[in-house]
C-alpha cells in the first residue's frame, strides 16, 4: 500500500469495507422515507470510498440508487450488469484530465455492479451517495457461480472481481 493511500486511510479514518477497499460514512440524513418495499429508511447517506492498487469493489447490489462522485486519483471503471443492456462500464474520473470520464456516475438500485481502478497502479478517492439511505441489511454480495450462470458471456470479468 503506497504512502498516499496510507495517509488517506489515516486522514479520513477509513476502515475496510466488506466489498473491498476502504470507507467511512460521512453523512446520514435525519429525515426518514419509505423505500419501494415499504421499509422506513434514512432519506440519504454518503461515504468516502477508497480503492487502491490490488483492491476492488466486488460484485454486489443494494436496494437504492447510488451516485459515485470522483475526488482524487486515477479513473475507476464501474461495471454494471443489466438484464436488458448486458454489461455497461462507466468511467468515473477527472473529466478535465481523462477523456471519456465523468465526475459522477449513477448506479440504479438492484443492479449488480463492481468497480476497479482503470490502471494497475495508483488509487482513487471517491464518494458514494445513496438515496434512500444505505443499510447493510439491504446490501448483497454476489454469489460468483450464480452470477456467472446468469451472465455467462461475462464470466472472466465476474470471476476476476468476485
Amino acid at each position: 500500500m503506497s504512502d498516499d493511500v496510507q495517509k488517506l486511510i489515516r486522514q479520513f479514518e477509513l476502515e475496510p469495507h466488506p466489498e473491498g477497499g476502504h470507507y467511512r460514512e460521512t453523512y446520514r440524513s435525519r429525515a426518514r422515507v419509505k423505500n419501494a418495499g415499504g421499509q422506513l429508511l434514512d432519506a440519504c447517506t454518503a461515504i468516502y470510498y477508497l480503492l487502491h492498487a490490488g483492491a476492488w469493489s466486488a460484485w454486489h447490489r443494494i436496494e437504492s440508487d447510488e451516485i459515485w462522485h470522483f475526488y482524487s486519483g486515477v479513473p475507476v471503471d464501474i461495471h454494471v450488469l443489466d438484464n436488458q443492456q448486458g454489461l455497461i462500464t462507466h468511467k468515473l474520473g477527472d473529466a478535465l484530465q481523462t477523456a471519456g470520464t465523468s465526475y459522477q456516475v449513477v448506479i440504479p438500485g438492484r443492479k449488480w455492479f463492481a468497480a476497479e481502478l482503470s490502471y494497475s497502479e495508483g488509487y482513487a478517492l471517491v464518494g458514494c451517495t445513496v438515496a434512500p439511505g444505505f443499510e447493510f441489511n439491504l446490501f448483497e454480495l454476489a454469489d460468483t457461480k450464480n452470477l456467472v450462470r446468469q451472465y455467462p458471456e461475462h464470466e472472466q470479468l465476474i470471476r476476476r472481481l468476485g
